[in-house]
């Protein structure tokens, strides 16, 4: 017993070692990244809860609404409840105070790198400038310029200013965009920039004409949003967040005003943005998510979350601002907590970080050994795989490059790699190629003169011919026919029996194993499902669906309308109007793996014609099987589409009474289960 109290001893001071531990490393949220076909998955925490910032100094936040990390290290919370500018270390010591008892109500704070610092003062409705000591270096007030607009305040919320000066600020309720001020003059206003943009649907347009201008002004007002809040890089590239703007929620925009990213993951609810020390984004929405994007847009990490009130270190009520300092560590300021987050990175996201900064300075086998180490950690991380692979394309490795982007499915690269693949193909082996199809055509010529001079193949030829003279094998090769003739053979499938089931079946079922070749084994660059994702009962299923509802309902449509074709005679036509597809997406999916987006242009009008061909030859079927007029086919193809959508809404209504039917009954059942119980 004492051995044994003694083993549960030792047992309980490793527990209370090794907690704590535990407790530090764990966090309160995931972390997501996006993978090459564009799917949110989870990946290694990017970054960790670090420490929380509730007050500097001896004083307490009162309404803290931005910060900004300067050059120096030194933060700058705009607080409008103590109005006035907190500057404080990275570490939360207490450095100074500007503006106190100058401004009003401060709401953005922007520090050059030359050591000024912008204040928009929302409250006295003006923009202050200090120097470094705290001393009102400018002030600007409302623009007097007409351009400006006279119904339009001056309530500046967010500021920022590039090397020369030039002020960018967004006011509250201007939806002409950002207001460009010059200090030239004491302020001389230079115009809007970077405008968000409306749109309006085809049903708004059509109101806006049917309406009277009494109805017109009872709608909802079509003005474009006022941007959130801003940043600006080393390169004066102005970034903006825009609330319920959707893809363009995130813009980066030019000295032109044009926005050069779409990110490829946003959201409606985006607080805040700045840049990182390689070039990357971040994005925070107001409900405590962090969105790191690279200088292209793609989604690097998303992580964070709102607290739900169990006041969980790491996690927000309402965000307001972001920071990043020169260790990578982010700031984010809660003004309902009145409290700053602060997270660092992890190892991954170091490595990834240093691997992004190798790239973009043309250090690519450099780049490398960071990537390694990042798939190490996680193989399925594509942005990882595709940095690799752009990387080896550099360095002209190219088999290796077209390894990594079809890991990544980095489409653009793969396409950059298999034309450089394929032209040392061409330079290596034309030649080879070039002989051997000469051989095989010298090869035909000699059979066709061996048959021709002794008959050496004519057992061949009579099996051949015996074989055509088969009726299923007569049948089948009829649909070569109707596609070139399709009058003609809508006459032979409807009055000389040149058609029957087993042959329409057949047919039906070639062209369905080639559509599924096609999606599953068509080039790369065409594929749209995930690589070893299979459905074949879907992809079954919804062809012989899709064919036999259409012909069903056309064929209930045609009777209705005196045609003369049978049912039989409706499957057979449609199905011999696949030819065209059987015939000629083989050689598209040959073709498709061999071709580049340089020639993308080939698959497209190829499989355009297929399409177009396969669909005159149903239009000339309706017809001729039914002995329609030209006017007759188009009513009957109308209607035909009316009566599948009649059905399509038939069965969705009678699926959703029989699920709330069997709802019924199972909660009924489980009631008397429980009652019994």
């Amino acid at each position: 017993m004492k051995k044994l109290g003694k083993i549960l001893l030792a047992a309980l001071l490793v527990c209370a070692c090794i907690s704590p531990a535990i407790l530090q490393a764990a966090t309160p949220y995931k972390t997501y990244t996006m993978d090459g076909y564009g799917y949110v998955m989870e990946t290694q925490t990017a970054y960790t809860p670090y420490e929380t910032l509730e007050k500097i100094g001896e004083e307490a936040f009162e309404a803290p609404v931005d910060l900004c990390i300067a050059s120096d290290g030194l933060m700058y919370i705009a607080d409008s409840g103590l109005k006035k500018i907190i500057v404080a270390t990275t570490d939360g010591e207490f450095v100074r105070y500007i503006g106190e008892g100058e401004l009003t109500q401060p709401t953005g704070v922007y520090v050059s790198d030359n050591k000024r610092i912008y204040v928009a003062d929302k409250g006295a409705k003006q923009v202050v400038v200090f120097d470094y000591d705290g001393n009102v270096v400018a002030t600007y007030g409302r623009p007097t310029s007409p351009i400006y607009g006279a119904e339009n305040d001056f309530k500046p919320m967010k500021v920022v200013a590039n090397e020369s000066g030039t002020l960018y600020l967004i006011c509250e309720g201007n939806t002409n965009g950002i207001v460009q001020i010059s200090p030239v003059d004491g302020g001389t206003f230079l115009g809007y920039f970077g405008t968000n943009y409306t749109s309006l649907s085809l049903m708004d347009m059509m109101r806006r004409i049917i309406l009277s201008d009494a109805q017109r002004a009872k709608l909802l007002s079509n003005i474009p949003s006022t941007p959130t809040n801003l940043s600006i890089d080393d390169k004066g590239l102005i970034y903006t967040v825009t609330q319920g703007d959707d893809v363009a929620s995130l813009k980066k925009l030019n000295i032109a005003g044009n926005n050069l990213i779409l990110p490829d993951a946003y959201d409606e609810q985006c607080a805040a943005v700045t840049t990182g020390n390689f070039k990357n984004i971040y994005v925070a929405s107001s409900n405590g998510y962090v969105y790191e994007y690279n200088s292209e847009g793609e989604l690097l990490f998303v992580f964070g979350g709102r607290d739900d009130g169990r006041l969980r270190v790491g996690l927000c009520s309402k965000v307001e601002a972001i920071a990043v300092d020169a260790k990578d560590h982010i700031y984010l300021l809660d003004s309902d907590k009145r409290q700053i987050n602060v997270y660092k990175p992890t190892e991954f996201t170091n490595l990834l970080h240093e691997a992004l900064v190798l790239y973009s300075n043309g250090r690519y086998e450099e780049s490398m050994e960071p990537l390694t180490k990042v798939l190490t950690m996680n193989t399925l991380f594509d942005y990882a795989n595709k940095a690799m692979g752009r990387a080896y394309l550099q360095i002209e490795d190219y088999d290796n490059a077209l390894k990594y982007a079809k890991l990544s499915k980095d489409y653009d690269g793969y396409s950059d790699a298999f034309w450089e693949v394929r032209n040392l193909w061409l330079k290596n082996y034309l030649v080879t190629a070039f002989l051997v199809i000469l051989a095989i055509v010298l090869v035909i010529k000699g059979i066709k003169l061996l048959q021709k001079k002794k008959g050496t193949f004519t057992p061949v030829v009579e099996a051949w011919g015996r074989a055509k003279e088969k009726k299923l094998i007569g049948q089948l090769r009829y649909s070569t026919y109707f596609m070139k003739h399709p009058m003609d053979g809508s006459y032979g499938v409807r009055r000389e029996g040149k058609s029957s089931w087993v042959a329409s079946s057949i047919i039906l079922a070639v062209f369905i194993l080639i559509s599924i070749i096609y999606k599953y084994y068509g080039g790369f660059l065409f594929r749209t499902v995930r690589e070893g994702d299979y459905d074949l009962v879907m992809d079954i299923g919804s062809v012989l669906l899709i064919f036999f509802a259409l012909t069903i309902c056309n064929y209930l449509v045609v009777t209705i309308k005196d045609g003369e074709g049978s049912f039989k005679n409706l499957v057979s036509a449609y199905a011999y109007c696949l030819t065209p597809y059987i015939i000629l997406m083989p050689f598209i999916i040959i073709v498709s793996n061999l071709i580049t987006y340089n020639e993308y242009f080939i698959i497209q009008f190829a499989t355009l014609c297929i399409y177009v061909w396969v669909l005159i030859l149903l239009f000339l079927a309706v017809k001729e099987v039914n002995n329609y007029s030209v006017k007759e086919t188009v009513v009957v193809i109308l209607l035909t589409a009316f009566t599948l959508l009649i059905a399509a809404l038939i069965i969705f209504i009678v699926y959703m009474l029989c699920s709330q039917v069997f709802d019924f009954v199972g909660t009924v059942a489980r009631e008397v289960v429980n009652r019994f119980e």
